[in-house]
């Protein structure tokens, strides 16, 4: 999936040094490589934002997300020097799925050494099509003096989901017109995603400053409207702009028109929200790819929590835990077996999409006091928090006098598992929430009935489930591929080989949770269940997190004259 990226920064240190006045921010994006021998992929820098601690830059970025796998972007701010001189303002590094899985899909982190905070928002990519807008403003009130005229240019802004509900973000400026109070603004093509989330009645401000080349801009006016408000206003008296109550002018909509998802249209260049600097020229972007419909990240920003359930084989097959080699062998050097691997890779992910993360922890396969179990709590409790809850529940397990036994039945845990998934969602409903459940299996073997797993597998396909079956160990696994194709239909079971990336961690995630979006939308669209609208954080949930110690990562980001990133 696509994700836009955007970045604001506040509180930051002011750089500029003594009498020369307040730095002037911007900011490089990287995305930092997994892979310590890959070259970090710089996305490119924001606009310059002069004479200001508070930088909400209008530039957003486009990042590819996969729901198996870490993206990590490292956030550099930097003050804006002549001769590409640019002075450190600090930086932190955010991963992608931490962000998308808190609420409003936002997320803050403290600078060290109490240089200020940097946000970052992500928001899906869609093609809502976009805006053609071409405005004029009619005699504006002068902002510049007696003896010069004002050069005005204008920004809209949208009311911003993801930070404190009163709070408007600048999601699109112009370019500014020299000595003018009557200027007819360049056509612009306006991303509608970017413009106001595909929702074409809502609110914006479209405000009009006089340009200083200090960065002071003063505001000449502004009016409230919206995508649909300035179509509609197209050809008439127009706008009026007020200040401070007072009528400054007015703004003509000469051209307003949308471009419908999918429409061709020759040499269109489509707005990015992320003009580099206010001028002449403007960067465009190509129009994202056309997707419209609801989707995982649409149900993940209105709050959706997905619950993790792991069931862990405990027959027979596995070999006697207290040797070396055996699967269930617990290292005394602390390292992890291949169970405890996987349970760390798949929960590492999952996990940041939980808010209490609490873990229910099942096994199966073994005998208490002479009975086959084939579906029983591990550890002393009935759920455990994060990985290593998870682990140590799987590790205490083996000295509560259990003796693995046989065969490898599985379809009680399901049950279980679909039972307490039905019962969250429904609580999850009655509180006007959203709620889905992963349950991971892991097992060394294949399961004794393969028929009935399927039928059970089939039977609790209502529920907001999805199975992953994970097969540790070098068995024949080929009847658990065939439950993996049997249950097409339904599609909410997957089974993938450990071995085959044992040795590549996140290539396991990738594969595993591969499925999990698209099994999670058709459950709820099926159903006729629509995402929630984004979550609102308020401003006392806004909370920066502290800088972790790995954080402070040092590119060496060189530019040139003009300020350009040299690659």
């Amino acid at each position: 999936m696509k994700l836009t990226l955007s970045v604001r920064a506040n509180h930051l240190k002011n750089v500029a040094g003594v009498m020369k006045g307040t730095s002037d921010p911007f900011a490089v994006i990287t995305v930092l490589p997994m892979d310590l021998s890959e070259k970090p992929h710089i996305l490119g820098k924001t606009e310059i934002v002069k004479n200001t601690l508070d930088p909400d830059f209008v530039t957003t970025f486009t990042v590819d997300y996969n729901l198996g796998s870490e993206t990590k972007v490292l956030v550099k701010l930097y003050d804006h020097v002549s001769k590409g001189d640019n002075i450190s303002m600090g930086s932190t590094t955010f991963e992608i799925g931490n962000v998308l899985g808190s609420k409003g899909s936002m997320r803050t982190k403290k600078l060290k050494d109490n240089r200020g905070t940097i946000t970052i928002k992500v928001e899906e990519l869609k093609d809502f099509g976009h805006l053609k807008l071409k405005l004029g403003g009619v005699e504006l009130k002068n902002r510049d003096g007696w003896f010069n005229k004002s050069d005005p240019f204008y920004e809209i802004w949208k009311k911003d989901f993801g930070g404190n509900v009163s709070q408007w973000n600048v999601v699109h400026r112009s370019s500014y017109i020299k000595d003018d109070l009557n200027p007819v603004w360049e056509l612009d093509h306006l991303d509608l995603g970017l413009l106001c989330s595909g929702n074409r009645d809502e609110l914006l401000l479209l405000k009009v400053f006089d340009h200083e080349g200090d960065g002071d801009h003063k505001l000449m006016g502004e009016t409230k409207t919206s995508v649909n408000h300035l179509v509609s206003t197209m050809g008439s008296e127009g706008l009026t702009l007020l200040r401070k109550g007072e009528d400054t002018g007015k703004i003509i909509v000469h051209v307003a028109e949308i471009i419908e998802s999918g429409a061709e249209e020759e040499d269109i260049p489509v707005q990015a929200m992320s003009n580099v600097q206010i001028g002449v020229s403007t960067p465009s972007v190509n129009p994202p790819q056309k997707k419209t419909g609801t989707s995982f990240v649409d149900y993940i920003r209105g709050g959706c929590e997905i619950s993790l359930h792991v069931a862990i084989d405990f027959t027979g097959s596995n070999g006697d835990p207290r040797l070396e080699g055996t699967l269930h062998y617990i290292h005394r050097d602390g390292s992890y077996n291949d169970y405890e691997k996987a349970i760390k890779a798949v929960g590492d992910i999952l996990l940041k999409y939980d808010s209490d993360k609490l873990v229910p922890v099942f096994g199966f396969g073994a005998k208490y006091d002479g009975v086959v179990n084939h579906c029983f709590q591990c550890g002393p409790d009935a759920e455990v928090r994060e990985v290593d809850g998870i682990i140590n529940a799987y590790r205490q397990t083996f000295a509560s006098g259990l003796i693995l036994s046989s065969p490898t039945v599985f379809t009680e845990v399901i049950q279980n598992s679909a039972a307490r998934a039905m019962s969250a969602q429904g609580q999850a409903f009655e509180e006007g929430k959203q709620k889905y459940t992963v349950l991971l299996i892991l097992t060394d073997g294949a399961v004794s009935d393969v028929e009935a797993t399927a039928r059970c597998i089939d039977a609790i396909d209502s529920a907001p489930l999805s199975i992953v079956i994970v097969g540790i160990g070098n068995a024949d696994f080929g009847a658990m591929q065939c439950i993996d194709d049997s249950s097409s239909d339904v599609d909410i079971a997957q089974f993938v080989k450990f071995n085959d990336y044992k040795d590549n961690l996140r290539d396991l995630t990738s594969a595993v949770l591969d499925e999990i979006p698209k099994q999670l939308e058709k459950c709820f669209a099926s159903r006729g269940v629509l995402p929630n609208p984004p979550e609102v954080l308020d401003e006392e949930e806004e909370i920066a997190l502290e800088p972790e110690e790995e954080e402070e990562i040092d590119l060496s980001i060189a530019f040139d004259e003009n300020g350009n990133i040299i690659y």
